[in-house]
């Protein structure tokens, strides 16, 4: 069969069709990439074909000038699905990768179904990334509507959305709200747990295949899983003046792994901290020093698994925060210093000190300059011990006991008299 009659019998165009069943009408299959649609270069993925219709094969057609197209016998699922599993690559960004399927019956003369939506896979490239953002923060309630914001200086055409895991790309054109400024927003609908995980988005332009750089990851939170509720104390106490330190304690009775803490009107993805167990719960200390009036605002603590960082328990009471400043007048910014909305892959990584990155007093040199200190100090000391020891050893030796030194005799001599020259000690 050729590709050009295959691809009309997926499109169920075939000439001779009459009836609503032979026009094309079965329930269109669904194709997805696995592991996922966003394939390095050169690399390989599978395309799966699956319907609950029984059909006896699937085949997949390549958008492009020639439409090439591949048919697989079906195999059946131990959930009563069938499907079929397509190998492709190596993938390039030299071209476009969209694909379709269908289901045909093999018995049944020329009898297909419609196509699947389409799976574009994309091939990052080098040009510069967006960023990915969300105007509800990272911490989602169920039932909140989702929209995650892409955007760039870039002037892109379109953005696509990936989640780590997940096997669609949805695609949305770039708007323009300013000049030289595109965006795109992604409308994910109202939160549910399958909402919960790593995010990034893409820019292309239109009529080519090739991509941008992924953006920062951003992670998608969603509160309300777990059913405790942790409680957030703060040390010394909730006003405080500037370049104080402050510790935010979180604690929970239930046995969490993981706590975290967010602050409200910011963008920036909560800190995670593993606990530890003390005094019969779990808690975990987040530092600040020493603070600024930046570090003013509301926050609020959760509790999470390790094995499933996304899902969060329900919210402790807000905790607000008061800094004062060198007049003595409470500020509280929106804001948190020195910290981006842009991610990074260790953002839920753990860290054991407790100090938030970012906010801490420390800078790194300052604490290279630190280590140099030490060991100055350290080497000094080394100095000084040797020099005590080697005093010590000179006085011993000088206080030697007479009886201990044995004379040396010069060898005598004799002048013309015969009388002895002397006797050197």
């Amino acid at each position: 069969m050729s590709p050009k009659l295959t691809f009309l019998l997926c499109l169920g165009l075939s000439v001779g069709l009459r009836t609503p069943e032979e026009a094309g009408i079965y329930r269109k299959p669904s194709l997805s990439a696995l592991p996922s649609p966003v394939v390095t270069s050169g690399g390989f993925v599978t395309l799966r074909c699956i319907s609950w219709q029984g059909f006896h094969r699937f085949i997949l057609t390549k958008e492009g000038e020639h439409r090439p197209s591949w048919t697989l016998d079906s195999q059946r699922r131990h959930n009563g699905q069938f499907q079929a599993l397509f190998p492709v690559g190596p993938v390039t960004p030299s071209y476009s990768w969209t694909f379709r399927c269908c289901g045909c019956y093999r018995y049944i003369h020329q009898q297909c179904s419609e196509p699947s939506d389409p799976v574009e896979l994309l091939v990052p490239g080098v040009s510069g990334k967006p960023s990915l953002l969300s105007q509800q923060g990272s911490i989602m309630t169920f039932g909140r509507n989702l929209t995650l914001q892409c955007l760039s200086d870039v002037g892109y055409d379109r953005f696509a959305l990936s989640k780590e895991g997940g096997h669609n790309l949805p695609q949305r054109l770039s708007e323009w709200p300013q000049t030289g400024r595109s965006q795109a927003d992604f409308l994910l609908g109202r939160v549910s747990l399958s909402h919960g995980g790593r995010y990034r988005c893409y820019g292309g332009h239109k009529f080519s295949s090739k991509w941008s750089t992924p953006s920062d990851p951003l992670d998608i939170l969603v509160a309300g899983v777990l059913p405790d509720t942790p409680s957030l104390s703060v040390q010394p106490g909730p006003t405080v003046a500037a370049g104080e330190n402050v510790t935010l304690l979180c604690q929970t009775r239930s046995q969490r792994d993981i706590l975290f803490l967010s602050k409200e009107g910011t963008m920036v993805s909560p800190l995670r901290l593993r606990s530890k167990y003390q005094a019969q719960q779990y808690q975990a200390q987040f530092s600040m020093s020493p603070v600024t009036s930046a570090h003013g605002g509301t926050y609020r603590c959760y509790s999470s698994f390790s094995t499933s960082p996304y899902e969060l328990s329900y919210p402790s009471d807000a905790l607000e925060l008061v800094v004062s400043g060198p007049s003595g007048d409470p500020t509280s910014p929106p804001t948190w210093p020195n910290l981006t909305s842009g991610g990074s892959e260790d953002r839920l990584s753990t860290t054991e000190s407790g100090q938030w990155k970012g906010v801490q007093g420390l800078k790194p040199y300052q604490n290279v300059l630190i280590g140099i200190s030490v060991a100055f100090v350290l080497l000094l000391f080394l100095f000084l011990l040797l020099l005590i020891r080697h005093r010590r050893q000179g006085k011993c030796r000088t206080s030697a006991p007479a009886q201990l030194l044995t004379p040396r005799k010069r060898p005598s001599a004799r002048g013309r008299g015969g009388s002895a020259l002397g006797m050197l000690p």
